[in-house]
């Protein structure tokens, strides 16, 4: 007879012992999961034998974990602007500094006069979170996911379904089969430089999509290509914006400006490290 207390306390060391760094949150966290419980009516029945099914179901998930699958992937689950999404190996999992991303296009969005009937592109969609969040704040916009990952896309497209959120999902290399013109494009593209990867956290290094990460040599050729062509497909004043690695804020933005946009600006994250960069597409020029 073993307690929910004694199978969450052997969970914590066996993560401990396996390395992870975030033993305890991940513990109670998949304790939650499988169990149902919140903190409160865990503290009422820690005590109590907990569930045959559940406690082998616990220890399965805590050996994965222990292998340092991510967390997400064994729940299938990430919260992402108060939203939770379906996630797996074939897509990056949801982070939090991305928030910013979403949060300064609402502040373009709000600056623009396109009656609420924006129409956003998202570049490199993955799981569809930055387009899923947008349009669940800009009632009556219309959004298309992009993304060369085929499973990338059904993943999107399961979110898409589960949120009740309807979007548009498109397998294209960035825009060889993107046709018409957005209000908004905006993209969290591959930005780790290739030699860097195999640095990474195992976590990341081993379980998430490598093309979701790979930047090529100089982690900067999706911005090169995405700033060059984004222009055709975005109208006078609509905004480019784009998450970045924490030491690309110069580069991406003066190719923003060689590109011709204006206004652009660099947003910093909750750490102080660069991780937005936004630029606005000119308005046509009326010549009397």
């Amino acid at each position: 007879m073993r307690t929910h207390r004694e199978i969450h306390l052997e969970g914590r060391k066996t993560l401990e012992e396996a390395g992870i760094a975030d033993n305890r949150s991940d513990a109670w966290l998949l304790m939650e999961y499988v169990t149902g419980m919140t903190r409160a009516s865990y503290f009422l029945r820690e005590t109590e034998e907990m569930p045959k099914d559940q406690a082998a179901r616990y220890r399965e998930m805590i050996q994965r974990r222990a292998q340092h699958i991510p967390l997400q992937h064994i729940t299938h689950e990430a919260w992402f602007y108060g939203l939770k999404f379906y996630v797996d190996r074939h897509v990056l999992i949801p982070r939090q500094d991305t928030e910013i991303l979403v949060e300064e296009v609402l502040l373009e969005a709000g600056k623009m006069q396109a009656g609420g009937r924006f129409r956003i592109l998202d570049m490199c969609t993955g799981s569809g979170c930055i387009l899923l969040a947008l349009l669940s704040v800009l009632k009556g916009a219309k959004g298309t996911g992009v993304d060369l990952s085929a499973e990338a896309l059904a993943v999107a497209g399961r979110n898409s379904r589960e949120l009740g959120i309807p979007a548009v999902w498109k397998r294209s290399d960035l825009f060889s089969d993107i046709s018409g013109t957005y209000d908004i494009i905006v993209s969290n593209p591959p930005y780790i430089e290739s030699h860097v990867i195999d640095s990474l956290m195992e976590e990341v290094r081993d379980h998430e999509p490598r093309m979701a990460l790979d930047g090529t040599e100089d982690g900067l050729y999706f911005y090169r290509r995405i700033s060059r062509e984004a222009g055709g497909y975005l109208r006078p004043g609509g905004v480019l914006a784009f998450e970045i690695g924490y030491d690309q804020g110069g580069p991406v933005r003066l190719m923003l400006e060689n590109a011709g946009y204006e206004e652009t600006r660099v947003v910093k994250d909750l750490a102080g490290l660069d991780r937005v960069v936004l630029g606005r597409k000119k308005q046509e020029e009326h010549h009397v």
